[in-house]
């Protein structure tokens, strides 16, 4: 019986089914402040087998200005983008990154989103693969496309819901970017400094060890448990500064056992475009 993964997979789990036809493995190393690093880092070495997706080509949607800075991909774009590599209803997904999964957790989410829940993050990503095994492959794979169907989840909320529910105890909204570019210090990213009024900090990096690996699920809920102080997880919406880093907090609350968490796509960026929305700094 085959095992499902849905949250993570070490590297000693995906090296025995490399080659696997119900697997498909995809890189997603980004820089932010170099777009063109995913694909030479790709290019110049990868875990065998494994695909490209670009988080602004692929795993994001048009930018209009306002809605900021990685917007949602249309789900029929991105479910035929995972066809074209070979990812259909029934394929386990691996992802992995070499950031801490902060890039990796971008298509965990988006593939949740898209009614697919076997699809796991590599532990550790790209380091923890070369430490461990140091197998590496340059050669791109020809992949056999196929229909990928989505069934939309109602996972996301949008900036209306935030803005409505800031406020209020109906929503916990987490804030998951670095704590001075919380309390509106070091901006360097986005044209305004602050938070979401209302907001609460949990830096995505809080969720890993000193090696880049996830922290043991007993430990992420005892974290979780104190933050959230007794609120509902259901009733909890994860943000960052564009919708990538809050999906590591979805993903550490998933490991935890902490299920029915949303994302506000948008995040800070689409927030911080209207100047008539009100901005929050200094510490929680």
């Amino acid at each position: 019986m085959s095992t499902d993964f849905t949250t993570l997979v070490t590297p000693q789990q995906l090296f025995a089914r490399l080659g696997a036809p119900d697997w498909v493995v995809v890189d997603c190393r980004h820089d932010l402040a170099n777009p063109d690093f995913g694909r030479a880092a790709y290019a110049k070495g990868h875990i065998p087998g494994a695909r490209f997706l670009h988080l602004d080509d692929d795993l994001s949607g048009p930018r209009t200005g306002t809605n900021g800075r990685h917007p949602l991909p249309d789900p029929q774009t991105l479910a035929a983008r995972l066809g074209d590599i070979g990812i259909d209803n029934t394929t386990q997904v691996v992802a992995y990154d070499d950031a801490g999964g902060m890039y990796a957790a971008r298509l965990w989410w988006l593939l949740n989103w898209l009614g697919h829940a076997r699809v796991a993050v590599l532990d550790g990503g790209f380091r923890a693969w070369c430490s461990d095994l140091q197998v590496l492959d340059c050669h791109v794979p020809a992949a056999t496309p196929k229909a990928f169907a989505p069934a939309l989840q109602a996972l996301s909320v949008d900036v209306d819901h935030v803005l409505t529910h800031c406020r209020s105890d109906a929503m916990t909204l987490i804030d998951a970017r670095s704590p001075d570019r919380y309390r509106g210090e070091n901006e360097t990213i986005d044209p305004v400094g602050g938070h979401i009024p209302g907001a609460i900090n949990r830096f995505f990096k809080d969720n890993l060890r000193p090696d880049g690996r996830f922290k043991p699920a007993d430990q992420l809920r005892r974290e979780f448990d104190t933050l959230l102080a007794g609120r509902d997880p259901c009733c909890v919406v994860h943000q960052c500064g564009s919708g990538v880093t809050a999906c590591h907090n979805l993903l550490a609350m998933q490991i935890a056992g902490l299920p029915g968490a949303r994302l506000y796509p948008g995040s800070w960026s689409e927030w911080c475009a209207d100047s008539a929305r009100a901005v929050a700094r200094g510490a929680q």
